[in-house]
C-alpha cells in the first residue's frame, strides 16, 4: 500500500471524472443515493442513539459508494447490493472507524460550542436553526471557522480510510494514518479539487437561481428554488463518484 503524488491538474479533473462515472449509470446512482438517504434518516430517528449510530455507519456505506464507482469504471452495472459492500468484509474494522469518526465529530462540535454556546451543534444535531441575529454574529462565524479548521484533518484521515480497510486489508489505525499522509502529500491536487468542487457545488446553483430571478424580476423565485433540487440530486452522486477518482489516482486500483 503506497500512495502516489499527483499534480494539481489531476485533482482539478476528479470532479469531471465523477461526472463521467455518474453518467454511466445515472438511475442506479440516484437509487443508491436515495436508498442511503432513506436508511440513514431512519437510523438517525432512533431515540437517543440514532445520530451516533448514523455516524458510525458512514465508513461502511462510503465503501459501498466507492464499490459502485469502481463498477462503473469497469463498465459494470452498479447494483443496489453494492451499497452494502462495506458490511460484507472487515466489518469490525469499519465500525471501529465509525466509532472514531463519531468521536471526532463530537469533539469538533464540542469545540464550536465554546465559541457560540452550542448554536452550531444544535443545528447540526437537532435541526434547530439559529435565529438570524445569531447566524450573523461573530461568535457563530468563529464557530464555523473552528469547525472548518478541526474537521479538515478528520476529513483527511477518513478520505481513504474506509477503502484502505476494505480493499487493502489495513487495520483501522493504519488506514487512518495512511489516508491522512496521502492527502497531505497531495495537498496541491486536493486544493485544486476543492476549488473546482466549490465553484460547481456553490456557484453553479447560485448563478442559475440568480439569473432566473433577475430575468423574471423575482416572479420565478419559487420555480427557481424548485430547479435547485435537481441540481443537487445530480451533483451529489457526481461528488461521491469523484472520491473514487481521487483514490484511483493516488492508490492505483
Amino acid at each position: 500500500m503506497q500512495a502516489r503524488i499527483v499534480g494539481s491538474a489531476r485533482g482539478a479533473r476528479w470532479l469531471g471524472e465523477g461526472w463521467r462515472l455518474f453518467r454511466a449509470a445515472p438511475l442506479a446512482w440516484l437509487a443508491l443515493v436515495f436508498a442511503y438517504w432513506l436508511l440513514m434518516t431512519m437510523v438517525s430517528l432512533v431515540p437517543v442513539l440514532g445520530v451516533a449510530a448514523a455516524a458510525v455507519l458512514v465508513p461502511p456505506f462510503s465503501v459501498g459508494f466507492m464499490a459502485a464507482a469502481r463498477a462503473c469504471a469497469r463498465d459494470e452495472a452498479p447494483g443496489i447490493a453494492l451499497l452494502f459492500a462495506g458490511f460484507r468484509d472487515k466489518l469490525r474494522a469499519q465500525l471501529a472507524l465509525g466509532v472514531v469518526y463519531f468521536a471526532c465529530l463530537a469533539l469538533v462540535l464540542g469545540a464550536t460550542a465554546l465559541a457560540d454556546g452550542g448554536a452550531l451543534a444544535r443545528w447540526m444535531l437537532l435541526g434547530e436553526r439559529p435565529a438570524d441575529e445569531v447566524l450573523g454574529s461573530s461568535a457563530f462565524l468563529a464557530a464555523l471557522a473552528t469547525a472548518a479548521a478541526l474537521y479538515t484533518p478528520v476529513m483527511m484521515a477518513f478520505w481513504f480510510g474506509p477503502l484502505l480497510v476494505a480493499w487493502h486489508a489495513s487495520g483501522a489505525a493504519k488506514a487512518l494514518f495512511f489516508s491522512f499522509v496521502a492527502c497531505l502529500m497531495n495537498w496541491g491536487a486536493f486544493l485544486a479539487y476543492g476549488a473546482v468542487t466549490a465553484a460547481l457545488m456553490l456557484a453553479l446553483p447560485l448563478v442559475v437561481l440568480g439569473t432566473l430571478a433577475l430575468v423574471s424580476g423575482g416572479a420565478l423565485a419559487v420555480p427557481a428554488m424548485a430547479l435547485a433540487l435537481p441540481l443537487v440530486i445530480v451533483l451529489l452522486p457526481t461528488l461521491l463518484a469523484s472520491f473514487y477518482a481521487s483514490y484511483r489516482d493516488i492508490f492505483g486500483t
